[in-house]
């Protein structure tokens, strides 16, 4: 596949404007992905699902998105059934997720639906377009994070695979010494990693002293790695986390994503880091090929994620895989009542099928489910969430 040679100019102008002749790989991945208009997600993110770069839970069925409405209905009770109720959907792909949760409280929680304060931020252009088509029977709001006021959110924030495609620093350890990644142009002479002459990597001291104090942060000992050990800092998403802190006024964060926990993301033996790329569900480690054309993710520290939000204010509430999370939610009994159903022989096999990779430990299921809260009462933090007890 070739590469986007406007985003490709982009980059190398971006590059040349710069002192060093030379972005972070932060800097060249935001545009890669988030370039208004030649990015990945200005412009090929409509092509998700089966048959496109790659699918989410949501492309599976309607019952991922029922699965979390029934949760967004219990919190709401927690918290009284305020008379607002904000759910802001933060990245909502095409908006199937949006009109699966829509139309199940719609059908099962009339009282709720009639408060619900439904909002989605959405950063492309593309998605928002067809966000408001698909949704264009519901009363939806949408808006950037920075338009909703502090301190005036009652109700959940969420998001699903969102911040695993969030701009990542990468950095390596030379002798016991951080050392930051950078992109520059390509240069054949002195060698190239990625797509020929375009790109090359430099290697020199961090752009800012905020990524040792991640580490320092999360007490990783770098003189316990190996020299040449490489991974990746995700700064841009305790970033939004604070934001989305500072919306909240009381209820709850929810996030889903793959990732690791229990400060498993700095595994020695992870010495190449967690980067990959998605293109047509094919999956490999060279973000300098396919430009604009491909998805990059990172996987999402998960215990960085709740260590800021303590420090911040964000409390854990639950902590959970998403196999786990659905059954307690009420997945596994639709997986048993398929036995009992009436669809077509081949529909009934693609439907258990679907429901089973939401569940699949080595796949989706293994996906982590975060939730944290704010402004809660002891009461309202000691009700554990449904999905969270766990079935027996």
């Amino acid at each position: 596949m070739e590469s986007n040679s406007q985003l490709y100019q982009e980059i190398i102008n971006r590059i040349t404007a710069n002192p060093e002749k030379r972005i972070t790989f932060a800097e060249y991945m935001d545009l890669t992905l988030y370039h208004p208009e030649y990015g990945y997600y200005s412009h090929k993110a409509t092509n998700l699902g089966k048959e496109g770069d790659f699918f989410t839970s949501v492309h599976l069925g309607a019952d991922f998105g029922e699965m979390l409405a029934i949760q967004f209905f219990q919190m709401w009770e927690i918290l009284g059934q305020p008379t607002e109720f904000f759910l802001i959907e933060m990245g909502a792909g095409q908006g199937y997720l949006a009109a699966d949760i829509l139309n199940y409280i719609k059908q099962k929680y009339p009282d709720f639906f009639q408060i619900l304060k439904y909002t989605i931020v959405e950063k492309s252009p593309e998605l928002k377009q067809l966000q408001q088509k698909l949704l264009i029977d519901f009363k939806v709001n949408w808006c950037n994070l920075e338009e909703i006021p502090n301190n005036s959110v009652t109700g959940c924030f969420f998001s699903n695979e969102l911040l695993d495609a969030f701009p990542v620093h990468q950095f390596t350890l030379e002798d016991g010494e951080l050392r930051e990644i950078y992109v520059t142009r390509g240069d054949e002479d002195k060698g190239t990693r990625g797509q020929g002459e375009l790109f090359r990597e430099i290697v020199d001291k961090p752009s800012t002293p905020e990524l040792a104090d991640y580490l320092n942060f999360l007490e990783i000992d770098i003189n316990q790695y190996p020299s040449g050990y490489r991974s990746e800092i995700n700064l841009a998403a305790l970033e939004w986390l604070g934001v989305v802190a500072d919306r909240l006024q009381r209820g709850y964060m929810l996030t889903i994503d793959y990732g690791y926990t229990q400060n498993r993301y700095y595994n020695p033996r992870r010495d190449r880091g967690t980067l990959q790329c998605y293109t047509r569900h094919h999956r490999h480690n060279d973000p300098y090929i396919n430009i604009g054309q491909q998805d990059i993710t990172a996987h999402v520290d998960f215990a960085a994620l709740e260590k800021n939000g303590d420090r911040i204010g964000l409390q854990k509430v639950g902590l959970t895989q998403q196999g786990l999370f659905l059954m307690a939610l009420g997945l596994g009994e639709r997986i048993a009542n398929l036995s009992q159903s009436k669809l077509p022989l081949s529909t009934l096999l693609q439907r258990r099928d679907s429901l089973h990779q939401l569940l699949d430990p080595l796949g989706l299921g293994g996906f982590h489910v975060l939730v944290q809260g704010k402004g809660l009462k002891q009461t309202e933090i000691s009700e554990q969430l449904k999905g969270f007890i766990q079935p027996q």
